[in-house]
């Protein structure tokens, strides 16, 4: 874990940012990071593990045990939190593992969220079976309607806003600044799942949000690796309350993945700039077929929410979603008619990758809950790689006769 400290360096682009921030260097003086692939640490004396137990300011910075911090998991930290403007970052094992601690480490009995209505099928049952559990309760609403937000309030016991902007799958978006706007009214925090945009495409906090998670395993690592999560938040509500819950929860990464996402990250504004031109590319090319109803792609000009993308986002971002003539099984005709797309429930990968929401990664939620979101089963979902665009359209084309 990351706390932020002032310093007197130069500002330096996120783009350099991405390949030079967080680098401590052995004695020897290595081009590339090193790997720290140690569960546990020695100490010159029992004084000095007694020291740094009791976090003595000459120990602050260094290290107990690999699931408190390691000095692989420092440099992916530091390198996510300058790129996104966070006092903090906490590296988690995974993307849901992330989105669970930014809820679970400060609600508590009594307590209530308001979520929008579109999100990730795990997140959906964090929210709706686990939650309940410890008697918290959460109502879902039309995450698009700022009205809806507020109506859902519940006076001195709203905790924490929750949502995933662009959305997972139907990429609808949230207004990060005007919902924030309506969390901090009501004592509560905002908290904003970027894993669809990346921290290249948007960044949350710029707008208002509190905390920002992220499942690392997408566009971070970019190579269908490894996993990985991170919470991004505020030195207070670290030291309030998720310090204590990762020391102790559990939630931590493996050194080697850190190390991996650290040095994806090197190329991390290259791969999704392309990506986000190659899927405008698609959407554009897609919207001019006959044989699909509608495209989903917050870059088009007749997305629904298409000026807030203008507001929030750099572009439209590199996932893409559309329904086509028909139903399931003319949409599974059009998957497995693909050559060069593969069939895959992943996402922010170099490669392109399509999926069916409704029998995979929405399929838990049942009929009802997936009518509730506008998830279809003509519905198909598309993370666009770094193929040539020319190729990935004549996939599509020949797919979708």
């Amino acid at each position: 874990m990351i706390v932020f400290k002032p310093t007197s360096a130069p500002r330096r682009s996120n783009q350099t940012r991405l390949i030079h921030e967080g680098i401590e260097r052995s004695p020897y003086g290595e081009t590339s990071e090193a790997i720290y692939l140690t569960s546990g640490f020695v100490y010159d004396s029992a004084e000095q593990a007694e020291a740094r137990f009791r976090g003595d300011e000459n120990e602050q910075g260094k290290f107990i045990y690999s699931r408190y911090g390691n000095p692989s998991v420092k440099l992916f930290e530091e390198r996510l939190r300058l790129v996104e403007g966070a006092e903090v970052c906490v590296a988690t094992g995974s993307g849901m593992s992330a989105m669970a601690a930014s809820l679970l480490c400060h609600l508590r009995a009594g307590d209530h969220v308001v979520a929008s209505s579109v999100l990730f099928g795990s997140c959906m049952q964090v929210l709706q079976t686990y939650l309940p559990r410890f008697g918290i309760d959460t109502t879902l609403v039309d995450g698009t309607d700022a009205e809806a937000w507020a109506a859902a309030i519940q006076p001195g016991k709203t905790k924490a806003f929750f949502c995933e902007t662009p959305a997972n799958p139907t990429l609808d978006l949230v207004d990060i600044a005007d919902v924030s706007r309506l969390a901090h009214q009501a004592g509560a925090l905002m908290i904003v799942d970027n894993a669809f945009a990346s921290p290249v495409v948007q960044r949350p906090m710029q707008f208002g949000a509190d905390i920002v998670t992220y499942s690392a395993t997408k566009h971070l690592d970019g190579q269908g690796r490894c996993m990985g999560g991170a919470v991004l938040c505020s030195n207070a509500f670290y030291e309030e309350y998720l310090e204590h819950y990762i020391r102790h929860m559990g939630p931590s990464i493996s050194p080697y993945n850190a190390w991996s996402l650290a040095k994806s990250m090197e190329t991390l504004d290259l791969r999704v700039e392309r990506m986000c031109q190659n899927a405008h590319a698609v959407a554009t090319a897609l919207d001019d077929l006959p044989t699909v109803a509608r495209v989903l792609y917050p870059g088009l000009a007749n997305h629904p929410q298409h000026n807030i993308a203008l507001s929030q986002m750099v572009n439209g971002g590199s996932l893409l979603a559309f329904e086509v003539d028909g139903d399931k099984a003319a949409a599974f005709q059009v998957l497995n008619k693909l050559q060069l797309i593969l069939i895959s429930n992943n996402l922010g990968d170099a490669k392109s990758l399509a999926t069916h929401p409704a029998t995979t990664t929405h399929r838990a939620l049942g009929p009802e809950g997936r009518d509730a979101a506008g998830i279809s089963d003509a519905m198909i979902r598309i993370s666009v790689g770094l193929e040539r665009v020319d190729d990935l359209v004549v996939d599509l084309v020949q797919a979708l006769r």
